[in-house]
């Protein structure tokens, strides 16, 4: 069997990766949406988080990655020692994560949770599967409720939804998002024409991300405001 190969090439991306915390161990990074955390196997997607970092930060270590679509914090660790360090905290999953998200229609009720299990489908799509799929729990609070332009200037009733994922499953935000029957706008992947229409971007953005400093242990919760 042949291994599946990503077509996709990234556009270029002109923004800047913003340092919202440096010290001698670690980086808190805000990742501008269009661009990949790590390069792709195709030398046109070899601009990426990682690859910017490590041109000022020769032992710069990915801890986790974000979507090429989706913006955010990103913890990142300035040499293998913390990385492994910071490493069992994700395997243990006592780091917390908030993402902030618009998301198509009416969101009703306004507090819940979505538990549903995903598996690898059809490359690169992920599937929501009772059999193979891992278990995967997200909750979610609307933050209040939003009209958003269509293209033919039409208000479409969206709501801004803040997300915990208690799992990290691969598109595990933009998956139980149609799931719960209301994609996240400007979603290539899980959102109809009519919600991907309605943003230029992915509405998706990594808010907060709560951790132990590798060094102290001081618990630290760090913040990034939502561009949109």
């Amino acid at each position: 069997m042949q291994p599946q190969v990503d077509p996709f090439i990234a556009p270029r991306c002109t923004e800047s990766i913003e340092i919202l915390y440096q010290d001698e161990s670690i980086l808190l990074i805000n990742k501008p949406s269009g661009l990949l955390s790590l390069s792709g196997k195709h030398p046109l997607n070899k601009d990426s988080v990682h690859f910017r970092l490590i041109q000022d930060f020769h032992d710069a270590r990915l801890l986790h990655r974000l979507d090429f679509g989706t913006s955010g914090i990103m913890l990142v660790a300035l040499n293998k020692q913390i990385n492994g360090i910071l490493t069992r905290q994700f395997q243990a999953n006592t780091i917390a994560k908030t993402y902030t998200a618009v998301l198509q229609g009416h969101v009703t009720p306004e507090h819940g949770t979505i538990s549903a299990p995903i598996a690898k489908g059809e490359f690169p799509l992920q599937v929501i599967c009772g059999e193979t799929g891992k278990p995967a729990l997200t909750e979610y609070e609307v933050i209040r409720h939003v009209q958003v332009p269509n293209e033919a200037g039409h208000p479409v009733a969206c709501s801004r939804v803040l997300f915990k994922p208690r799992t990290g499953r691969t598109h595990q935000l933009r998956i139980h998002s149609r799931e719960l029957g209301h994609p996240i706008l400007g979603c290539d992947l899980y959102a109809s024409d009519a919600a991907y229409s309605l943003a230029s971007r992915l509405m998706l953005h990594a808010t907060s991300l709560a951790f132990e400093h590798p060094l102290t242990g001081k618990r630290i919760t760090a913040r990034c405001q939502t561009p949109f």
